[in-house]
């Protein structure tokens, strides 16, 4: 979106309706994995990638999609498990907040002064997306509230 460049190619995903033959985990143990996860502090994301490679009781689960039939953030929110604000915008906020305390220091840096804009604005977007189900219906983007939020 903000970049001179024109994209990336990324592979697909392997079609696949069922879990492979060798990953046969419970459907009750990798929702109680996940829970567990999440109250561990990883994200959704940190947590696939922890099923994927550590596995429930040793072994792998390639997706947890197509074992469970739901996804990692849909078993947070039916265990009450979610954080305060979507992982996509938190690390949004997270950048912004490194780039303005870098902004600070370093007022002359006009590169860092431009990524702190786009990200911004990617911010500011993603507010408007969350605002209401998420987020507040009043909540609106600043440095202080970014740094408030991600002090919890």
């Amino acid at each position: 979106m903000h970049t001179r460049r024109r994209g990336s190619s990324d592979s697909d995903k392997p079609v696949a309706d069922e879990p492979p033959e060798w990953s046969d985990v419970d459907e009750d143990a990798i929702e109680e994995r996940v829970v567990e996860l999440a109250e561990q502090g990883h994200t959704p994301s940190q947590i696939g990638l922890k099923l994927r490679d550590e596995g429930v009781k040793g072994t792998p689960v390639p997706d947890v999609k197509l074992a469970t039939g739901k996804k990692v953030t849909e078993i947070l929110e039916e265990n009450d498990a979610t954080g305060d604000v979507p992982e996509d915008l938190r690390n949004l906020l997270k950048r912004a907040v490194r780039l303005r305390e870098h902004m600070d220091e370093n007022p002359q840096d006009a590169q860092n002064k431009r990524a702190l804009q786009n990200t911004q604005s990617k911010v500011r977007r993603l507010v408007d997306y969350y605002r209401g189900d998420e987020l507040d219906e009043d909540f609106k983007y600043s440095y202080d509230n970014a740094k408030e939020l991600l002090e919890d």
